[in-house]
């Protein structure tokens, strides 16, 4: 039986909890850590429609003192917002899964944070992971694991299109979904629409893995325009104004571009005739062309990607690790 807390119930830690409430045999869980008051002393159960009596709690610090095989958080993307729930459930003696993009490959972004931490976690004798869907399997781990049946790889090319018309308003707005042209340029350079938080970490990723030096990487983001009516619960775009972000990241070593990761992302592409999926050409010696359709869903894979590690984080060695240093990860299937 592993003992795991949650920290973060929103979308993904929601997922989640219902993904641990589906193995009973294997899973205790022993606390639900929130950032929001009002969800202070309510049950899991109450938030999710499953039977759990376990409480919901901000205070961290008594969840944490039960000491919990496994600390899962479920918040914010960027390496400082995630500090204050990290490092609290290292020095716990946790091990930690955590999906924010930045902890996939925090060296891309701050190499002294991600030694920093690697060090607080091996002084403790736990485990520090950032997994996901993306950063964390598609664009990264599922492409490193094709390469293991290639004699020579020269070029990586990968492409995620995918349907935001699942998500609320705060991804609506990082996206630039229902801006015109112009604002979004404008948020594009004042850095309020940022696309996709994740490519210099899956870029990194991928040349770490392969022996790869790059020198620099470049990103796009370019407005994604619909010609046609598009709504969701949370938005609506009127033909001539933006429908979503193609953000492009391109790693070269010198003048030479390895790896080129492409992830258009707008509100129901299918009004416009586009069909989601994930592809990947790896161009070597053999070349290899992977197509997914439509794409793995981004919310689903993320909280089963996350709940899948936790029997392999318990037994991993200790420090900050990426998914590259894991075993092949696997489905866990529930005890009967």
């Amino acid at each position: 039986m592993i003992r795991v807390a949650v920290w973060g119930t929103g979308m993904m830690g929601q997922g989640l909890l219902g993904y641990l409430l589906d193995r009973p045999k294997d899973v205790e869980l022993v606390g639900a850590i929130v950032t929001n008051p009002a969800k202070d002393g309510k049950t899991v159960g109450e938030l999710i429609g499953r039977e759990c009596d376990v409480r919901m709690t901000t205070d961290a610090s008594a969840v944490l003192a039960q000491r919990p095989d496994v600390v899962c958080v479920c918040t914010q993307s960027n390496l400082a917002e995630i500090e204050g729930q990290v490092v609290p459930a290292i020095e716990a003696g946790c091990n930690v899964l955590c999906i924010a993009e930045k902890l996939a490959y925090p060296w891309a972004s701050d190499a002294d944070w991600a030694q920093r931490i690697d060090e607080l976690a091996e002084a403790h004798g736990v485990s520090v992971l950032g997994c996901g869907i993306n950063p964390g399997f598609v664009l990264d781990a599922l492409i490193v694991t094709l390469t293991s049946v290639c004699l020579r790889v020269d070029r990586i090319v990968a492409e995620r299109v995918n349907d935001l018309s699942p998500f609320g308003p705060t991804v609506m707005a990082s996206q630039g979904v229902g801006t015109t042209v112009e604002e979004f340029e404008r948020g594009v350079a004042e850095g309020r629409i940022v696309g996709h938080i994740g490519f210099p970490e899956s870029i990194g990723m991928i040349a770490d893995a392969l022996g790869w030096r790059i020198d620099r990487v470049e990103e796009t983001r370019e407005p994604i325009v619909s010609s046609v009516e598009r709504a969701t619960p949370h938005v609506r775009v009127a033909p001539g104004e933006v429908a979503g972000c193609r953000h492009v990241g391109r790693g070269y070593e010198g003048d030479v571009l390895r790896i080129e990761l492409v992830h258009p992302q707008q509100i129901r592409p299918e009004a416009e005739g586009v069909s989601t999926g994930d592809y990947i050409h790896v161009y070597g010696d053999p070349e290899l062309h992977v197509r997914n359709e439509p794409e793995v869903p981004g919310g689903k894979g993320t909280y089963a990607s996350t709940g899948n590690y936790i029997p392999l984080i318990v037994d991993a060695p200790p420090g900050l690790l990426t998914v590259t240093d894991m075993p092949v990860p696997r489905f866990w299937a529930p005890s009967a």
